[in-house]
């Protein structure tokens, strides 16, 4: 059994010691430091933007901005996934991710994510030079995902998320937030492996803010360390969510600190990436995480 399906000894940073995320476009390291995602949200339906980036030109500078603020990966999404939003035909979607990951490509070496769960969405972006895919459905809402991701072997993140992007935030119920959505991430990663994805190449989510309450947000991130011992590595996503709102009675470009807050428990807490709309000071936040991290105990 690979060191990424074996859960009896992964905790901590011996754990971390064995992870990296190969791409296309180069090796991350997640032993080394943790890594950071820059969002580019091709819409014009953001929750956190607004449809800032959704003029493709624009959302091109705005990759380039990422690369030079310290993103190690970018995430680029076409279609929203707020709360109550409705589903984007993918002939639509593609028409909004393509152009600007064509235009990257050219210009960054960084690796390219492509925030989809639609199967052809993710065949055009990678064909375009896309490197990741980030699944918010974990493979579930698309048959050909899967066997798709398996054929061109590249790097998935499964997400967990309870119902839908419109539906999710209607009533979200748990028994055991926890333990449930960690059950869930591993079924998840065994039916990849099953499909043929190198168990390797498969990256895990918790879904802060899809499906869950303020109170099941804080408790997934305070108790991080549970998902990093599934054996894979943990991304998680906090930036400028509704929970740090609530919290801080802010509005989404106004939750800076709130965001930063919540990366460093999950840095703390073992998350090996962060996918943040703010790069320059969520890089500088994570520099100074690793170096505590890193820290000797004595």
């Amino acid at each position: 059994m690979s060191d990424s399906l074996n859960t009896k000894d992964c905790h901590g940073e011996a754990a971390r010691a064995r992870l990296s995320l190969k791409t296309r476009h180069g090796e991350l390291d997640l032993s080394r430091r943790t890594a950071l995602m820059g969002v580019l949200n091709v819409t014009p339906d953001s929750f956190s933007d607004g449809g800032k980036f959704f003029d493709p030109g624009r959302a091109v500078a705005r990759g380039l901005e990422l690369a030079a603020e310290g993103a190690d990966i970018i995430d680029i999404g076409g279609e929203s996934t707020r709360p109550g939003s409705e589903p984007v035909p993918a002939a639509e979607e593609i028409g909004r991710v393509v152009p600007v990951i064509r235009a990257l490509r050219r210009q960054v070496a960084l690796p390219i994510s492509i925030d989809t769960y639609k199967a052809e969405v993710a065949r055009r972006a990678l064909a375009e030079g896309a490197d990741i895919v980030n699944d918010v459905s974990a493979l579930r809402f698309d048959s050909g995902m899967a066997p798709l991701v398996a054929a061109e072997k590249v790097p998935v993140i499964l997400m967990h998320m309870q119902g839908t992007p419109r539906t999710m935030q209607l009533s979200p119920s748990y028994r055991n937030v926890v333990s449930e959505v960690a059950d869930f991430l591993r079924a998840r990663a065994r039916a990849a492996a099953e499909a043929g994805i190198d168990p390797g190449a498969i990256v895990i989510d918790p879904g802060i803010g899809f499906g869950k309450t303020l109170e099941h947000n804080l408790a997934l991130l305070r108790r991080t360390r549970v998902f990093t011992r599934l054996g894979f590595p943990l991304l998680v996503g906090v930036s400028r969510k509704a929970f740090i709102g609530r919290i801080l009675d802010a509005g989404p470009e106004d939750r800076l600190e709130g965001s930063l807050a919540a990366a460093a428990a999950a840095v703390l807490g073992g998350a090996h990436i962060i996918r943040a709309h703010d790069a320059r000071a969520t890089a500088r936040a994570l520099r100074v995480l690793d170096a505590i991290r890193r820290a000797p105990v004595t």
